[in-house]
């Protein structure tokens, strides 16, 4: 999947920053007091703070260009999408016509795991190939245009939101939640992130401890029970923990689509023809997420109504775990609105 967005920098700005040899995330984890507080939970309260720095380059200016007619998306909203409180018109990745990927086939031969591949092994091997696709999508919204701020600033994004139902926060020194506009939180969200994917305690990168899946037909359930206090990636050294910490990681990264979604879907990547890029990315890792329980149905509720949408027109294969959790009514509505159904 990487190799499919690998390009998106290089299209766009012709020459991008380039990590570390020795670091497995794509940004670097130090902040100015090398310490990174913790993420925090939801509010609907607004707050301003002050702005991070913000890188030097800059994007050419995106061309002046019409919206798409959206004039079947404005029909009303019955009780299939009531409960959503969605705002009208819908917003455009609702559009079944806007909601389509780059990728054909079935998702899910890329987010099972390999039965011989041991369960930590593989949880960690996606944590790190989702958060390099989102920071792909997100140092897009970072970058400089000619008026000197970047298209997510305290200006047109105050807070962390995603949508007018749904603001994150984030724990200061104090564990207290705190608003932050979304690119002070993508921020530092992003360097705590980072901080753990290079810390080897938590992601260990030895060969040595590399282990295989154990077969269930072939090995004793005894073996692997009994006496052994099993959780996910011991068989390869990562830390009790590990599980908990690769949770947080999927929220916070599913945060992050759900405010591109709701705040610069339109601007800029409709603009710049990168939605089905970041359409097959977003189904992509909550398929993977879902499978792996890295991700929950209460988690994804600012998203659901494009969810309910992918399993309606086929995105998500109906052996999925996304596509259980799904409203298919609701997403059938979607297609209806939109003369496709």
């Amino acid at each position: 999947m990487s190799n499919l967005f690998s390009g998106i920098n290089a299209r766009l700005r012709g020459a991008s920053s380039k990590p570390s040899p020795n670091s497995k995330s794509p940004i670097s984890p130090t902040s100015e007091d090398g310490k990174l507080n913790s993420p925090g939970g939801l509010s609907q309260r607004s707050l301003s703070s002050s702005n991070l720095s913000s890188p030097s380059s800059k994007l050419p200016p995106v061309p002046a260009s019409p919206l798409p007619p959206t004039a079947n998306m404005t029909g009303s909203i019955d009780d299939e999408l009531a409960a959503y409180h969605l705002p009208k018109p819908l917003p455009l990745w609702l559009n079944p016509a806007y909601a389509k990927q780059i990728v054909k086939g079935n998702f899910m031969t890329l987010s099972r795991r390999p039965k011989a591949v041991e369960q930590g092994e593989w949880v960690a091997c996606q944590v790190v190939e989702h958060y390099r696709n989102l920071w792909n999508f997100v140092s897009i919204v970072y970058q400089k245009e000619e008026n000197g701020q970047s298209i997510c600033n305290p200006t047109t994004c105050p807070r962390m939101s995603a949508g007018g139902n749904h603001s994150y926060t984030w724990l200061n020194n104090r564990f207290e939640p705190i608003e932050l506009p979304a690119y002070e939180y993508m921020t530092l969200m992003q360097r705590w992130i980072s901080g753990k994917v290079d810390d080897e305690k938590v992601f260990p990168t030895n060969p040595a401890g590399v282990s295989f899946s154990q077969h269930q037909q072939l090995t004793p359930s005894a073996i692997a029970t009994d006496g052994f206090d099993e959780y996910i990636g011991k068989r390869s050294g990562f830390p009790k923990e590990f599980s908990t910490i690769c949770k947080t990681i999927f929220t916070q990264m599913f945060r992050v689509y759900a405010h591109l979604y709701w705040a610069h879907f339109v601007e800029p990547f409709y603009h710049l023809n990168l939605e089905k890029q970041l359409n097959s990315c977003f189904s992509h890792f909550v398929l993977a997420g879902m499978e792996m329980a890295m991700l929950t149905p209460q988690e994804l509720e600012p998203m659901q109504p494009l969810l309910d949408l992918w399993a309606a027109n086929g995105t998500f294969p109906p052996d999925s775990k996304a596509y259980e959790s799904a409203n298919l009514k609701a997403g059938n509505r979607l297609l209806q609105l939109a003369g496709m159904a």
